[in-house]
């Protein structure tokens, strides 16, 4: 995940996340998380932000017009985490987020 994003934006933030049983593509029920952080720790819980599920995409709507947080400009690390079961996996995504 490579992505730039303006301050004065207001866009979905998207990350693949197919989950499967038996070969069939599965959402978990519980929405999926974000956190977007400056350096290289790890979130701690009030880093989290809750996203959706779109297909087999996690998404957050990010900036100024009713976005669920708004970034200072900076080079943001994005992890995701989700529940599923009693599994609660947490990643950091490829990449980063580069916001202007």
């Amino acid at each position: 995940m490579a992505m730039t994003l303006s301050t004065l934006s207001t866009e979905y933030v998207r990350i693949t996340a197919a989950t499967r049983a038996a070969g069939s593509v599965i959402t978990p029920a519980a929405p999926p998380r974000f956190a977007f952080l400056t350096t290289a720790s790890s979130p701690s819980e009030e880093d989290w932000l809750l996203g959706e599920w779109a297909d087999r995409w996690a998404r957050i709507l990010i900036g100024p017009d009713g976005g669920a947080a708004t970034l200072e400009p900076g080079e943001y690390q994005v992890w995701l985490s989700w529940s599923a079961g009693a599994e609660t996996p947490v990643y950091r995504c490829p990449g980063s987020l580069r916001v202007y």
